[in-house]
């Protein structure tokens, strides 16, 4: 559905440690570390670039907004979770079912060091 997501940051060298190891967890691969510019995913598919704002102006997050990663099973919404808060994140909502979405949605939340949301959510149940 998407090329790519971009987010802003204001320090790109406080926000690698942080998108390395939440990556890394989503099996997201880096693409590019130059010119203050971090990339992961694939060229030839989606992917996400943490870049300061082109305009020169400070970065900023949205209200209500937030980016969801998809993954295969429960543990890696918690090692997500989990890698997000050793490495600079904030706790927006501890891995859990979300069953006011459907009875299977299992999701975590996080912000990233520029305050960002960020989403991995699971809709497997537990048979699957």
């Amino acid at each position: 559905m998407f090329s790519h997501v971009t987010l802003g940051t204001n320090d790109v060298t406080k926000a690698e440690p942080f998108y390395d190891a939440i990556m890394a967890v989503l099996g997201q691969p880096s693409l590019m570390k130059q010119g203050g510019s971090l990339a992961y995913g694939s060229w030839t598919g989606e992917k996400i670039f943490i870049v300061p704002p082109f305009d020169g102006r400070p970065a900023s997050h949205g209200n209500g907004e937030h980016i969801a990663f998809i993954t295969q099973d429960r543990a890696i919404v918690d090692a997500f979770h989990a890698a997000a808060l050793a490495n600079g994140g904030s706790d927006e909502g501890a891995p859990g079912l979300r069953p006011h979405y459907h009875a299977n949605y299992y999701g975590a939340y996080v912000r990233d060091p520029d305050g960002n949301k960020l989403q991995a959510v699971c809709h497997r149940s537990l048979k699957d």
